[in-house]
């Protein structure tokens, strides 16, 4: 069974939604890696490590970019890029590799990437080819946005959460939970995507600790704003 998956469609005002990248890698510490440092310059981040759920959640999903692993198991990342192609998906594909030389490369572009980058890479290199990507595209420069729901005002890039003009002082662990519902609003997201996301996938400790951040975040904020939806997740929204 695949894991749910929250399907957003960004808007493309920038300061109040942030861009979505799927990331498509097998080698998971590399992959938990690129997702933190990305979540932490203000991008929502899906990770998947096999090619053909990759190519599921790239073509259900609405992305705004999808970093493609080419050595992948299930299918390769050229197929994967290539179905996405024939399907009319026009999401901007960064490719990665570990391999080199030109005819790796060429046959990643003639499969329609947008960009290719060999591993080892430099982090900088790539959020660079990535903001070079998204303004190609027509979608900014991918700054990191200000969340708002109702008069909750979420500043992902300096990490600071106002309520009704109140600022409100969370744990930096509290802020990542707030986060991955903010970025999701008005849809469930569920303990393990939180996990995920928060945590890491390696995490084995008791689940249970996200009910724990989820009671502290109604205490410090409206109770009204973060609902429990019995058997699925936490779904945030504006207070009525």
């Amino acid at each position: 069974m695949r894991p749910p998956v929250a399907h957003h469609h960004p808007a493309r005002d920038a300061s109040r939604h942030p861009f979505r990248f799927l990331i498509v890698e097998d080698e998971k510490r590399l992959a938990l890696s690129l997702a933190k440092g990305l979540t932490a310059e203000g991008y929502a981040v899906d990770v998947v490590h096999d090619g053909r759920e990759g190519l599921h959640r790239a073509s259900e999903g609405s992305y705004d970019l999808v970093i493609l692993d080419i050595m992948l198991p299930g299918l390769n990342g050229y197929r994967v890029c290539a179905a996405l192609r024939a399907a009319g998906h026009e999401v901007p594909i960064l490719m990665l590799t570990a391999k080199d030389g030109e005819y790796d490369e060429a046959e990643g572009l003639d499969t329609g990437a947008d960009d290719y980058l060999t591993k080892p890479f430099s982090y900088v290199v790539l959020v660079a080819r990535i903001k070079a990507l998204l303004r190609r595209h027509g979608q900014g420069a991918g700054a990191s946005p200000v969340l708002e729901l109702g008069g909750l005002r979420i500043d992902t890039a300096a990490r600071r959460v106002f309520l009704d003009g109140d600022e409100v002082t969370l744990t930096a662990k509290e802020f990542s939970v707030l986060e991955q519902l903010a970025v999701r609003a008005g849809e469930v997201v569920s303990k393990a995507q939180i996990l995920e996301h928060v945590w890491d996938f390696a995490y084995d400790g008791d689940p249970n600790i996200v009910e724990v951040y989820v009671s502290t975040l109604r205490r410090k904020l409206d109770a009204g704003l973060i609902h429990t939806v019995r058997g699925a997740g936490y779904r945030l929204e504006a207070a009525r």
